[in-house]
């Protein structure tokens, strides 16, 4: 039975009023929003009984809400910050990504294998599960980083900014692809390497080159369509990036990669109303990350109890990860160019993990796969090490690397 009408209102009210203030909260002390959305979230379910048991409903919501927080990041991309930095940030986000999902996928089956004889609760994975677990916590998270950097009043030299803004806006198509082909494999929907090839291949250029066309059609859409109503105008947009998303998907490319493509076009040339929209589309995101993070955060209390079982194998993880996958991978993708050494370990420091992961991890919970509920618990224990870690860190990192501009 559905509660009352006033009743969902009051407690919607309540939650996007706390999860709000906890957003100007996290600029004074540093810590990214989504740490106090997902506390939120995991509050709303322990304490006051409202968790919630259906992975699909979390995964539908997740991939929604990407959707627009993508088009968003690729929105406020200026490409004239990018264009020097492109070729470092492409290899980042492709290279980079696919180099941390073997090194961690490797590391994540050897340590839960060998901990799977003497550890109980803790069960082993196979090697596909390993570097699926690796693909999901492989992409950077731009909110996460900026929200850090703005809290910090921390401006970096040269172009590292805008790099990192690039890595952390263009690698989460990367790890979706991988993510989705891996779980195809354990599911035993696709397992010929050549077709796997060809689908990574098509979904690729199918995203890239649909997510170009749907950027110019936007600006011309909305250069054209004269409404009367100003407010018409973002709501036209909407129509047309979930077009974009559903479209490319149809016919076998990645959507995710496509809005995002699509928002870094349309951004990039002039369009009416266009403060008004980009700044609607800020309030989208924000909107879409509150929601998304309360999801997860009712959805992790029924996964809990998993989490004293695996702390301990997913704190090694993480460490890892930070220490050893990440900068190795930063340094492989970037060994072509000529960059100091204290700007790569800079951004091999800078390699936060946030709300994609999360999102991602639900996928395994949504399809039903036997280790899904411990590779969600260890992604989100990773997610939140990283954060607290690398997130408190990152100014002093960087001032101790003589790399942060002068207040």
């Amino acid at each position: 039975m559905m509660p009352p009408t006033e009743v969902v209102c009051l407690i919607a009210a309540v939650l996007l009023l706390a999860s709000v203030f906890a957003s100007k909260v996290s600029n004074k002390v540093g810590i990214p929003a989504l740490l106090f959305f997902l506390f939120i979230g995991w509050l709303v379910g322990a304490v006051g009984g409202i968790s919630l048991n259906n992975p699909a409903i979390a995964k539908f919501i997740g991939d929604f809400a990407l959707i627009f927080i993508l088009f968003s990041g690729g929105l406020g991309t200026e490409w004239n910050a990018i264009q020097p930095v492109l070729g470092k940030g492409l290899s980042l986000s492709t290279l980079g990504v696919f180099i941390t999902t073997l090194l961690l996928g490797t590391f994540a089956w050897f340590i839960l294998g060998s901990f799977d004889s003497f550890l109980i609760g803790v069960k082993g994975i196979s090697f596909p599960e390993g570097l699926l677990l690796a693909a999901i916590v492989s992409s950077t998270d731009a909110a996460a980083v900026f929200s850090v950097l703005r809290s910090s009043h921390l401006g970096l030299k040269g172009n590292l900014q805008p790099l990192l803004e690039l890595e952390s806006g263009s690698n989460d198509p990367m790890a979706v692809l991988l993510t989705t082909t891996l779980i195809n494999i354990l599911t035993g929907t696709n397992t010929s390497p050549i077709n796997i090839g060809i689908s990574l291949v098509m979904q690729l250029v199918i995203g890239a080159a649909i997510g170009y066309g749907a950027g110019l059609a936007l600006v011309w859409a909305i250069n054209r369509l004269n409404l009367n109503p100003q407010g018409l105008y973002p709501v036209a947009t909407i129509a047309l990036v979930l077009l974009t998303y559903s479209a490319t998907t149809f016919l076998g490319g990645n959507g995710f990669l496509a809005v995002y493509i699509a928002g870094v076009v349309k951004g990039n040339r002039p369009f009416i109303y266009q403060n008004t929209i980009i700044s609607f589309h800020d309030g989208v995101a924000w909107l879409m990350q509150i929601i998304m993070f309360l999801t997860l955060g009712m959805l992790f209390v029924p996964y809990q109890t998993e989490l004293y079982s695996v702390a301990s194998v997913a704190a090694i993880i993480s460490l890892f990860l930070m220490f050893v996958a990440r900068p190795i991978s930063v340094f492989v993708s970037l060994a072509w160019t000529k960059m100091p050494f204290r700007e790569k370990l800079l951004i091999a420091w800078v390699g936060l993990r946030g709300s994609v992961p999360i999102v991602l991890a639900t996928f395994p919970l949504a399809v039903g796969m036997a280790q899904a509920g411990e590779i969600f618990t260890i992604v989100s224990f990773i997610v939140v090490t990283s954060v607290l870690i690398q997130g408190f860190s990152l100014a002093t990192v960087a001032r101790w690397l003589d790399l942060a501009l002068n207040d």
